[in-house]
This record gives C-alpha cells, structure tokens and sequence, in this order.
C-alpha cells in the first residue's frame, strides 16, 4: 500500500479514529524499516486538526519471533496508562475491515528521542540531573501492572534469552571469543526467575520521549514486551551502547545506578541489587552485540543494501570492548 492507497483508506475512517474527525488533511512518513511503519497524520474536524502519529506494520512483513502483535502493543500501553505510566494514548486501533492493515494511532506527545541530543545538548541540560530518577519510577508502575489479564505473552528468563541469542550467534556462523567467554559466564551465574512482572524489553535511552521541561513524557516501541524479570529492563538502559559516548553515567548516559535503584524502590518496586542489574546490563551488551551481527549479515548477503545496516553491524566490536570490561569488573 502506498502513501495514496494508505490517504484514502485512513480518510475513510476518520471519524472511527477521533470522535467528530470529518477526514483525514495531511499523512507523512515520520520513519520506517523493516518493521514498524511510522506516520504523522492529521484529521480534519469542526474544532480544529486533531494530530496523531499512526504506527503500522509494511505490507507483506509478519512480526519476528520476539515482536508482539501490534494490538497486543496497544493494549499494553493502555495497562500502562492505568498504572499512570507516561504513554501515549491510544484512540484506536484498527480492524481488517478498515482496510489499513495491521495498525494502531497514538496521540502526539512532544519531546525529543534521539539520545545523543538527550544526553549531550544545552537544552536538556536541567531535567538529564533527574532523568535516571524517572526512568526508576516509571520501570515501577510497569512492573506493577497485574498480569492477569493481559494479551498472551511469551515468558522469558536469563537461561532462556541466553539460549535464543546463542542460537543466532551460531547461526551467523562467527567464532569472536570475547562473545564465547561472555555467554559461558552468564551462563554460569544466570539468576532464577523469582519475580515474574510484565517487562518493557526495550526500555533505553533513544525509546524514551524526553521533553526538555519535564523529562520523560512518554515510554514508546513496546514491540518486546514479555513476561520476565524486572532487573532485566533495569539492566538494558544501562548498557553501555545505550550512554550515546557519556559513558560515565550508566544509565542512559544521564544518571547513577543509585538514581535508578533508589526511585525503582521509592515508587513500590522490590527491592534488585545492583549486581543482578548488572548481570543483565552484561547479557544485554552480548544481545546487542550479537543483533549488530546479523545487521551486517544483512547486508553482506544482499538482503539488505543500506549503509546503515553496514555501519551497525560494525559495532559489534564496541559491545565486545564493553563485555570485556564488564568481565573483568565480575572476576
């Protein structure tokens, strides 16, 4: 469907997406890859444009293995809301009868995603004190949100990410020594699963709408979300790669581990030593380091021709560079 084809479809349910919206004004590409399209689009109405941002899957491109159906991604971040997490509402999502596809529209919240300018820009300077903060209530009420309930999800802990990205690696046919080390120590100390919450599974700087009055506005890409362990979010926006170069403040290249901790626990969540935090911050720089892998697999083979693919698949190396440090801090 092309840019036309999704005008018209999405004209002809305006009013299904907002109450009084008359049809549909404006629609542009915001973004878009290999999984989730994103799109700005604005109706018309008797009050005035209604903006929303419509996130829908490509033609032809079924959800991978990890990723949720994208109405399962609305109805989490409508448990979400309830918790009184910052997230996006979410006014509609779309039946096959629309005729839009797999797809859903959020309503529009301002604020910048791009972690470099979070961590680095003069803008940003007075909330990034308070971000790591934030993020650790936030992590709270999604951990908080009753399971009971909610869409079918897969259940996943330590042995079992270990095993699903070692199966990768294998696949991709590399033999990189610091990645053998690594998943043999994690292997080795991989925690039980003893708390299971509802986990984000991409919780990071760059995923995070960061507004630069209010801090954190929104948690956005809800595609991984599983059943698991809490340290395991706490852990990933820690990782090394996620710091966008100001690799003294370990989360999100803004704060403390003892921000993030601290307000975890001040908004109800138990009680994660750092170490566990940090075990997960280890399994998730091997996970990225192995995903770079594949992106550049994706390209060497032809299967994706984009420079970015090339470049990603590059720093690899980075996330070995961390493992090893990361190694050496657990001897």
């Amino acid at each position: 469907m092309d840019a036309a084809e999704l005008m018209t479809a999405l004209g002809r349910v305006a009013g299904k997406i907002a109450t009084g919206a008359t049809g549909l004004e404006d629609l542009r590409r915001l973004s878009g890859g290999a999984s989730q399209e994103t799109w700005g689009l604005r109706l018309a109405s008797p009050t005035g444009p209604i903006d929303l941002i419509l996130r829908r899957r490509p033609d032809g491109v079924t959800g991978s293995g990890n990723a949720v159906p994208l109405a399962t991604e609305a109805a989490l971040i409508r448990a979400a809301a309830a918790t009184g997490a910052p997230v996006p509402s979410v006014p509609y999502v779309f039946e096959e009868a629309d005729g839009v596809g797999e797809a859903y529209v959020m309503g529009k919240v301002e604020g910048e995603t791009l972690g470099s300018r979070i961590v680095r820009n003069e803008a940003f300077a007075t909330i990034r004190p308070g971000l790591a903060a934030q993020c650790g209530k936030v992590l709270a009420q999604i951990h908080a949100i009753p399971t009971e309930g909610l869409p079918d999800l897969a259940v996943s802990d330590a042995l079992t990410e270990l095993e699903k990205y070692e199966a990768v690696y294998r696949g991709c046919g590399a033999e990189r020594p610091i990645i053998e080390a690594a998943l043999v120590y994690l292997k080795s100390k991989a925690p039980a699963l003893t708390q299971r919450v509802l986990v984000h599974g991409d919780f990071r700087n760059g995923n995070l709408m960061i507004h630069p009055e209010d801090g954190l506005r929104a948690v956005l890409d809800w595609e991984l979300a599983h059943l698991g362990d809490p340290a395991e979010d706490l852990g990933w926006i820690c990782v090394n790669s996620w710091r966008f170069g100001n690799h003294a403040k370990p989360v999100g290249g803004f704060g403390d581990y003892s921000q993030l901790l601290d307000a975890y626990a001040a908004a109800g969540g138990d009680e994660i030593s750092l170490d566990r935090v940090q075990y997960w911050q280890m399994l998730g720089s091997m996970k990225w380091g192995i995903m770079c892998m594949t992106m550049y697999q994706s390209f060497a083979t032809g299967a994706d021709a984009s420079v970015e693919r090339a470049m990603i698949g590059r720093r690899t190396s980075e996330t070995e560079i961390d493992l090893i440090t990361l190694l050496e801090a657990a001897a």
